[in-house]
């Protein structure tokens, strides 16, 4: 028994010492992840091999934490509360025939909207109509959509 242990303790002290660098070996390095030119204006080529190799099983073992807020149904929240909302124009990533009472629009910024209203407008055809979002009362927003005869409408983000 104490013959097993003399092996197995070395051989668990071996795996647990290579842990951190098998870690660090699938992270890119500094070097990997950055362009020549951003390595030298952080200064980085300053530091000893030795630095950058603690430097980089740092980064390894703590790694970027991305925070999602969602409501309590799941939905993403694109504006914390008190943060600055801003006009937003851009136009329709396609045709816009008007809304029908759950339409997306997607837009040629990449975000997507709702219809949050129940409303209907047959909006004629239109190719890649300007948009404008203007932010309203609470936390609504309101979408005007350019060359048509449609009012404003009640929308929020979807993506």
């Amino acid at each position: 028994m104490q013959n097993r242990t003399r092996v197995f303790l070395p051989a668990i002290a071996l795996i647990v010492g290579l842990l951190p660098s098998s870690r660090a070996a699938e992270t890119p390095t500094l070097q990997e992840r950055m362009s020549k030119e951003e390595f030298h204006a952080a200064e980085l080529d300053k530091l000893s091999p030795a630095a950058l190799r603690r430097l980089d099983d740092w980064l390894a073992a703590h790694p970027l934490t991305v925070t999602r807020l969602v409501t309590p149904s799941n939905k993403p929240v694109f504006y914390a509360d008190g943060a600055p909302r801003e006009r937003i124009e851009t136009r329709i990533d396609g045709v816009f025939t008007g809304w029908t009472g759950k339409t997306v629009f997607k837009l040629q910024n990449g975000q997507e909207w709702t219809q949050a209203e129940s409303s209907r407008c047959a909006g004629g055809k239109l190719h890649n109509p300007k948009v404008k979002l203007e932010p309203a009362m609470g936390n609504s927003w309101l979408l005007f959509v350019s060359g048509n005869d449609c009012d404003a409408l009640h929308v929020e983000r979807s993506k």
